[in-house]
């Protein structure tokens, strides 16, 4: 069962600032992109339907710290690791690095939730095709 995801971001233009570095607020589009990846590769969607309902991951906490610039351009590879599987929902760490030399790490918390359009947001226990398919990465990640 996996515990671990990796994927690969090349910077594009509309990602930096006018100093020509990666944008602060692009980090959690990559972020983002590679938890709905990690979703998609155990064959559900960060949008999937439940039972005709919407199923959604709305975040609880967000986080970045920044370590070395990224250029336009830059090939960054993504590392997704599930810290934390609680009943209603994850907890990821993400490390985002360049040839090797790492440049941004953090983390983000979702819960499981039903998305009504009248109710709102219910979290709900997160469905067992999905909770079967994952498992925490070992404490000493």
């Amino acid at each position: 069962m996996p515990y671990e995801f990796r994927t690969q971001r090349r910077i594009e233009f509309c990602d930096t600032d006018q100093a020509g570095v990666v944008h602060f607020s692009r980090f959690f589009i990559f972020i983002e992109t590679a938890e709905h990846e990690f979703l998609r590769s155990l064959g559900t969607s960060v949008a999937a339907k439940l039972d005709g309902m919407q199923l959604g991951w709305p975040r609880l906490a967000a986080s970045c710290e920044y370590l070395s610039p990224a250029k336009f351009e830059d090939v960054l590879d993504i590392r997704l690791l599930v810290m934390r599987k609680g009943t209603k929902s994850l907890t990821y760490k993400f490390e985002i690095s360049k040839d090797d030399k790492l440049v941004a790490r953090g983390q983000v918390s979702a819960a499981c939730c039903i998305c009504d359009p009248e109710k709102g947001f219910q979290a709900i226990p997160i469905p067992s095709f999905i909770m079967e398919q994952i498992e925490e990465a070992p404490k000493q990640e």
